[in-house]
C-alpha cells in the first residue's frame, strides 16, 4: 500500500512540475520549480530526469530539455517539419489592420454592403473584404434591395471560433472601443 502511495505522489509531483513547465513558456530555474511546487531541489532534479527519460522513450512530440539554467518544455525537433508547416499556415491566418477594421465594421453593422463598409472607413476595402472572404471570417448573406442590388456581407461561424464567441451577443459592446478612442 505505501509502494502504491509512493508512486501516486510521485506522479503528482511530476504532473505539477509538468504543468508548470507547460505555462512558463520559458525555461523555469530549479529556485523557481521549488517556489512554485514546494518540492525539494534534490528531488525536482531527480524527477525532472525521470521526465526527460520518459518524453524520450515515449518519442512524443513535445520534450522536456534543459537549457539556460533552467528547464523548459519545447518541442520535440525530430517533428519540426510539422512545426514549420504549421507556423506556416498559422502566419497566413493574421489579420492585417485593415482587415481587422473591417471585420470590426462587418460584426458589428450586419447586415451590410462593401460600399458602406468603404464609407466608414474612408478608404477602398476591395482587399480587405477578398482576405476576409478568403478566410472565411465574412460570407455573402444576401442581396440588399436597392438598385444594382449589392451584396450584403455578415460573419461566419468560423469567424466565433477565431475569437471565441458563442454568438454575436458575446461581441463586446461598440460604446467600450468609442471610449478607448475618445480617451
Amino acid at each position: 500500500m505505501e509502494e502504491m502511495e509512493a508512486s501516486y505522489d510521485n506522479h503528482l509531483r511530476k504532473a505539477a512540475l509538468e504543468a508548470v513547465l507547460f505555462v512558463a513558456g520559458e525555461p523555469v530555474t530549479l529556485s523557481a520549480l521549488v517556489k512554485a511546487t514546494e518540492i525539494s531541489e534534490h528531488e525536482i532534479k531527480r524527477l525532472m530526469a525521470e521526465l526527460i527519460s520518459e518524453y524520450k522513450e515515449r518519442n512524443s512530440g513535445v520534450i522536456i530539455a534543459e537549457i539556460a539554467d533552467g528547464y523548459q518544455m519545447v518541442t520535440n525537433p525530430d517533428f519540426s517539419l510539422f512545426v514549420k508547416k504549421f507556423k506556416n499556415i498559422n502566419q497566413t491566418n493574421k489579420l492585417s489592420p485593415p482587415a481587422l477594421e473591417t471585420l470590426a465594421i462587418v460584426a458589428y453593422k450586419q447586415p451590410i454592403t462593401k460600399l458602406e463598409i468603404d464609407q466608414l472607413r474612408g478608404v477602398n476595402s476591395d482587399g480587405a473584404v477578398k482576405s476576409l472572404l478568403d478566410k472565411r471570417l465574412i460570407k455573402i448573406i444576401g442581396k440588399k434591395e436597392t438598385p444594382g442590388r449589392p451584396f450584403l456581407y455578415g460573419t461566419t461561424k468560423e469567424f466565433l471560433q477565431y475569437f471565441g464567441l458563442k454568438n454575436l451577443s458575446d461581441l463586446p459592446p461598440i460604446n467600450d472601443f468609442l471610449k478607448d478612442e475618445a480617451a
